[in-house]
């Protein structure tokens, strides 16, 4: 055949080629769904789908800030407890009300009796608080009750504690063990030149037995149930008591180490497992009247995470499990704490992270 005759068939056998691949693109398009020019959007679309997940059925981690908890809920939730908690109350939770404006926080008084531990759970077991804020675990006849109510109680830990011993900053003495503390409390130990000090009568100071969970924590850990001795009087608040250590020489007391450390009027007392291995709970060196408040010591956070600091405990939000929006609630308000967010403003605020 001449080159003269091949060229129209050529033409047309490209022709037919270009027209079957151009049907097959066009059929599969249609049945597989798959469109070239939309594949970026088609991406796009399938990762709102995935985002649309119902939020109950992911993992929830605890996130770095208060925006990226999920699950909280919206609406006014009460909430009380634990006097300890006071500098979280102040400074943590209104960051958290700014951040979250949709899940609004009311303080809530005790109907009856004093602030505290106690008071803020019994008030949640009988249904008058959304959540509670304690400084000790939860007690046995706790849980029972909220059984009897249909309900179990969750603890959750969301900061480290201590309780620090608060003395007149001229009383010169280095140190206690905790077995002298407690014979100071039971009245054993009455006079300072007993534990190593001048000969100078002792006056412990404590808050009641009913007043808050430092009360139960210091009974329970330090003097191991043992009431207190006749030497003891009892004072109504932290400052009342913190006043009156400054004004006499031979006066103790303890509280919650945020509340004592960085006070100028008094020191704060080093304490040990056993006689000259005492641990500050302070950050050396120690920063005397004179200096302060322009200086002030600061918590010895190290001691109190390793545990060598030998009074410290748990910070907890109580959450009632009902399945309910309390619960809800409840979980939500840890969670904020628990993020890295919550953890450093609880930091700020004289406590311990626990995360």
């Amino acid at each position: 055949m001449s080159q003269k005759n091949e060229t129209p068939v050529l033409v047309l056998s490209l022709l037919i080629t270009v027209g079957l691949i151009a049907g097959g693109l066009w059929w599969f398009t249609k049945k597989s769904g798959f469109n070239l020019g939309k594949t970026t959007s088609s991406q796009s679309e399938n990762s709102t789908d995935n985002s649309k997940t119902p939020q109950s059925s992911l993992e929830q981690p605890s996130g770095s800030t208060f925006a990226s908890v999920q699950n909280v809920p919206t609406g006014l939730f009460t909430y009380g407890g634990s006097t300890s908690w006071a500098p979280i109350r102040l400074a943590v939770d209104s960051a958290i009300q700014r951040a979250r404006p949709e899940f609004r926080l009311r303080y809530v008084e005790p109907s009856s009796g004093e602030r505290g531990s106690g008071s803020g759970i019994k008030s949640l077991i009988d249904g008058q608080l959304t959540f509670a804020q304690s400084s000790r675990p939860v007690e046995d006849q706790e849980l029972a009750r909220a059984k009897q109510r249909g309900f179990d109680l969750k603890q959750i830990p969301v900061a480290i504690d201590g309780l620090a011993i608060a003395v007149n900053p001229n009383l010169n003495i280095p140190g206690l063990t905790v077995e002298q503390l407690r014979s100071i409390y039971i009245g054993k130990i009455t006079n300072w030149n007993q534990v190593g000090g001048s000969d100078i009568p002792i006056k412990p100071y404590s808050r009641r037995l009913n007043d808050g969970g430092t009360v139960e924590v210091f009974v329970q850990d330090i003097l191991g149930g043992q009431g207190f001795g006749n030497n003891v009087e009892f004072v109504s608040t932290t400052t009342q008591a913190l006043e009156k250590v400054s004004l006499s020489l031979g006066s103790i007391y303890y509280a919650s180490a945020p509340e004592v450390v960085p006070q100028c009027s008094i020191k704060p007392l080093p304490l040990g497992r056993t006689q000259q291995k005492y641990i500050a709970p302070y950050q050396e060196p120690f920063v005397t009247a004179s200096l302060c408040p322009g200086k002030r010591n600061k918590l010895n956070i190290e001691a109190f995470q390793s545990g060598s600091y030998p009074i410290t405990r748990n910070l907890f939000v109580v959450v009632k499990q009902n399945g309910q929006i309390e619960q809800q609630a409840g979980v939500a308000y840890a969670n904020l704490l628990l993020t890295e967010q919550g953890q450093e403003l609880i930091t700020q605020t004289g406590f311990v992270k626990i995360r």
